[in-house]
């Protein structure tokens, strides 16, 4: 084993037990959402996002709570997978996790010109007006779809 991952290693056995299920539950979404977003045609994965809660939502005050959580679950998982996680597998990781505590969120699907690409997409989650995952640089890209889709915005192609 080598040195970086037995660090990380004792820093996950350093975590709380409420936390280390929370970084499971995290990582086995966002290797879920990108196995969903290579193989499946772009309408399933829209479909998959625009899926509604599993159970009743949580008080105000329980919900903020859980946005929070899972926003730091999705972000520490990211950066420690052996594989790139994009926004997109993020967003919909996010959106996943969301759903199982019963927080209705919207998946945003964006785009913006790009130099060197041409063209750049991007996705972001927000619970309401609370930005869960990839609202920080959101304003940089034009708005093409959202996920269920919301009044003023384009429905996905199907």
């Amino acid at each position: 084993m080598t040195l970086p991952a037995i660090a990380l290693l004792h820093k996950f056995s350093r975590l709380p037990w409420h936390d280390r299920l929370l970084v499971l539950e995290a990582t086995l979404c966002l290797a879920v959402a990108g196995f969903a977003i290579a193989v499946l045609p772009f309408r399933h994965v829209g479909r998959l996002a625009a899926r509604p809660t599993d159970g009743p939502e949580p008080p105000p005050q329980t919900r903020l709570a859980q946005v929070r959580s899972v926003r730091w679950a999705i972000i520490a998982s990211a950066r420690q997978v052996p594989w790139h996680a994009m926004c997109f597998q993020q967003g919909l990781a996010a959106q996943f996790m969301l759903r199982r505590r019963g927080i209705p969120s919207v998946l945003y699907y964006g785009a913006a010109p790009d130099d060197r690409k041409g063209l750049a997409a991007h996705v972001w989650v927000r619970d309401g007006d609370v930005n869960v995952i990839g609202g920080e640089i959101a304003s940089r890209f034009a708005l093409l779809a959202t996920f269920p889709p919301q009044s003023g915005s384009r429905p996905a192609s199907q």
